[in-house]
């Protein structure tokens, strides 16, 4: 399946692996840099979305999502794993819990650019303004490319996302060119996205990483 994600936000936060770790599910394992975990939130629009030579899909071709993500391996294949994904769009939910297993969830989210400054706000429907993201953010600097062996190459340049499905890990494998990065700078005004069974962000300012515009191409799930 191709899509284009837009205007994307890496906020990463460093987590101590004993908090984090009680959540990641057997036999996934977690991913470290240094010694050190991560956690991240990730506010995003996507469009495009369609299947391999066919037109886009209809009502479900662009909608905004912000994610929730560490990082996990199998078999030393470093990959994504998500804690909730938020969505507009009802159809793209009930899709991807159904044939990817991930954990989406339907949302309001108002997205708005002026000049470079994207405004982001985000509600989860029915939780009660338990999972609420709103913040600004803008690109800093020219984009680039991470280089290896770098903290920010570790943090975004993985070609896969997990899933567990009743005691089962599944794997997504993705192809993109390398991440067009730029440094960016962020207000967050409210964030209680990774409030899940007592997890916390940790009270520092975040890692942050831009991109204006990525083409992803993605596709089925494996059992591994």
């Amino acid at each position: 399946m191709k899509q284009t994600w837009h205007t994307l936000l890496f906020a990463h936060w460093p987590i101590a692996i004993d908090k984090i770790q009680p959540f990641i599910p057997s036999p996934l394992r977690l991913d470290v840099f240094e010694g050190q975990a991560w956690i991240a939130v990730v506010p995003f629009d996507m469009s495009g979305i369609r299947l391999n030579h066919m037109p886009t899909l209809p009502f479900t071709s662009k909608f905004a999502e912000l994610n929730v993500r560490t990082y996990v391996t199998i078999d030393n294949k470093p990959g994504v794993y998500f804690f909730s994904l938020d969505a507009t769009n009802i159809l793209a939910v009930k899709g991807a819990r159904a044939f990817y297993h991930l954990p989406y969830y339907l949302a309001d989210i108002e997205l708005h650019k002026e000049a470079q400054t994207l405004s982001y706000q985000s509600k989860r429907r029915g939780s009660r303004g338990d999972f609420q993201f709103h913040g600004s953010y803008r690109p800093i600097s020219p984009p680039y490319t991470a280089q290896s062996g770098t903290l920010e190459h570790w943090l975004t340049e993985r070609y896969c996302l997990y899933a567990n499905h009743k005691g089962r890990a599944y794997r997504c494998d993705i192809l993109h060119d390398p991440w067009p990065l730029q440094h960016a700078e962020a207000e967050i005004y409210t964030n209680t996205m990774a409030n899940i069974n007592g997890l916390r962000l940790p009270d520092e300012k975040p890692v942050l990483h831009y991109a204006e515009r990525l083409e992803v191409l993605t596709w089925g799930l494996e059992q591994v």
